[in-house]
């Protein structure tokens, strides 16, 4: 596994209100859809996620992911790296959460916990191609 983050998603119980922040603090937000805020960082991208849909897609109970609620977002190249990046994973000592499976926006990902319970998405997004160095950007390197 590269060592490299690809996308940070925050849990939040407000969208409206969080994304209101990041604007004000001069962010530019990217085109998204299903309720994601997204801003493209440098070599990362941010999402807010409305906390409710989050819990949701990992599969866990809202209670499970507490305060400040986030996944580390990591993208893979091809459909069939997300399962081996997380019998990876779980070799390493982290469990896995959600097991590689096609998600409903066309992707294909799964989830994991380290050791200490940080979540971490792996993913891959046939529309958001990375950059030849691994860089991730929200709506890809065409």
């Amino acid at each position: 596994m590269d060592q490299r983050i690809s996308l940070i998603t925050l849990g939040v119980r407000d969208a409206t209100a969080q994304a209101a922040f990041y604007d004000a603090l001069g962010w530019q937000r990217v085109d998204t859809q299903d309720g994601v805020v997204a801003y493209d960082l440098i070599g990362q991208t941010l999402g807010l996620y409305p906390l409710d849909k989050l819990a949701e897609d990992i599969g866990v109970a809202i209670e499970t992911l507490g305060r400040g609620a986030a996944t580390l977002g990591y993208n893979v190249r091809d459909k069939v790296d997300v399962g081996a990046v997380l019998e990876l994973a779980q070799a390493a000592g982290g469990k896995i959460l959600k097991p590689a499976t096609d998600v409903f926006w066309g992707g294909h990902h799964g989830y994991f916990a380290d050791p200490e319970g940080h979540i971490w998405e792996v993913a891959h997004n046939p529309f958001a191609a990375l950059a030849e160095d691994g860089a991730f950007r929200w709506n890809g390197f065409g």
